[in-house]
């Protein structure tokens, strides 16, 4: 796994209050995890949508970075849910699927963990990344 990513991962104050981590970054690849807390829930005890959408917004972007370098944004992404996310653990998991020197075409799956370790399928993206010509933000 690449320094990078997690360097990266951990400038963004939002997916530090989200406990995400990278536990999967190599070319074409990355995974995204999130421990399940109480308030990353909804109102019936699941997983909120938000919260799915983020993985797999990151995961995707991760994977395009491991092909395209950090100097990317999202483009856009779509995703479906496919049933309510419950468990210890969410784990999002992209591929990149295509891509040329300034875009990526990524695939993601979102599944929940259970406290034995067994994986359900909760959710599914496809979305892109491009490079951005622009200066480093400012310090």
């Amino acid at each position: 796994m690449s320094s990078i990513a997690t360097e990266v991962l951990e400038a963004q104050p939002f997916s530090r209050m989200m406990g995400a981590r990278i536990t999967r970054f190599q070319d074409g690849e990355a995974v995204l995890e999130i421990p399940v807390r109480p308030d990353l829930l909804q109102q019936n005890g699941y997983v909120h949508g938000g919260v799915l959408a983020y993985a797999a917004d990151n995961a995707l972007t991760f994977a395009a970075g491991s092909v395209l370098g950090p100097r990317i944004l999202t483009a856009g992404f779509g995703i479906d849910y496919l049933r309510p996310a419950t468990g210890t653990l969410l784990r999002a998991v992209a591929s990149t699927v295509n891509s040329s020197r300034k875009q990526a075409l990524c695939r993601c799956e979102i599944f929940t963990v259970d406290a034995e370790g067994t994986e359900t399928l909760c959710a599914a993206a496809q979305g892109s990344a491009r490079l951005v010509d622009r200066p480093d933000p400012p310090d």
